[in-house]
């Protein structure tokens, strides 16, 4: 191992250790290489999108560690050894929806849908942290998350219906 992450240094490459949605992964890659290229350019996860990068839309919002984070800013050295999980890594598998993602599909919680991976990620850090927020913890907690389409009102009665406050 000592000798392997020595070739990956000469070769400008840094060894990156982590899980993504339960599975340990170790990769070689450039140290700076951002989280959201590793996922949708690498590992072929495109449930996170690719919108700003500059972390202004939450577009690209994943969990690390239980925090929601932008991966557009982040960089590969600072994953190591983290649990992240993506949209693709929240449902039950066997198709089955999370409930957060199943009260976004029942009360329009999307548009467009670009949006909604980063937003449903966002709410998931929320309830797990809080399962029974009030309004203005659930504006609070979707503020680093942008709807083009302006579709909040869908947006905050999923995750109203995801605590069992409306719908």
């Amino acid at each position: 191992m000592l000798n392997e992450t020595k070739q990956a240094e000469r070769a400008g490459k840094y060894r990156l250790e982590c899980e993504i949605n339960g599975t340990p992964l170790t990769l070689d890659v450039p140290p700076s290489r951002r989280l959201l290229s590793i996922l949708r350019d690498d590992l072929q996860m495109t449930g996170t999108k690719r919108s700003c990068e500059i972390g202004r839309c939450g577009a690209c919002m994943v969990l690390m560690d239980g925090k929601p984070v932008n991966s557009c800013l982040t960089m590969a050295y600072q994953c190591a050894g983290a649990q992240i999980t993506t949209i693709e890594g929240l449902s039950g598998g066997d198709d089955a929806l999370h409930p957060i993602q199943q009260a976004f599909l029942e009360e329009g919680g999307f548009q467009c849908g670009y949006c909604t991976p980063g937003m449903i990620v966002s709410v998931k850090a929320l309830l797990d942290e809080n399962p029974k927020p009030c309004q203005a913890e659930i504006e609070e907690a979707l503020s680093g998350n942008l709807c083009r389409c302006t579709g909040y009102g869908g947006i905050v009665r999923a995750v109203q219906k995801a605590i069992g406050t409306g719908g």
